[in-house]
């Protein structure tokens, strides 16, 4: 499975991004969507999680509310809506793909190259 992860860029505070993860290989529809996140001088945390067949989600506790997850297994692709943007959610954003349903980054198999999500104050 490949991944290819886009949409990040630079937004200003209270703004909206909405990223995407292509997958190419294997229909995503077979894996768990996880979304993490690394900012500047910080380790990997999980952001959120979509189960396969979207029914099931699941968010840290710093972003609820605020992102939404969601897929288009048809597109064979996953998205994170961000909302009400601030400047702690400035990080490089990543995509990944498991066989399991998990907040734990080892837990997935797969992951994308990362885009970078920029707020601005």
């Amino acid at each position: 499975v490949q991944l290819q992860a886009s949409g990040g860029g630079l937004v200003q505070a209270g703004g909206s991004l909405r990223l995407s993860c292509a997958a190419s290989g294997r229909a995503v529809s077979d894996y768990v969507v996880g979304w993490f996140r690394q900012a500047p001088g910080k380790e990997r945390e999980w952001v959120a999680a979509s189960s396969w067949s979207g029914g099931n989600t699941d968010y840290a506790n710093s972003v609820k509310g605020r992102f939404t997850v969601s897929r288009d297994n048809a597109k064979n692709t996953g998205y994170l809506q961000m909302n009400s943007l601030n400047p702690e959610d400035t990080a490089v954003y990543y995509c990944a793909a498991g066989r399991y349903y998990s907040r734990l980054s080892h837990e997935y198999d797969y992951w994308g190259q990362g885009t970078l999500v920029t707020v601005s104050s």
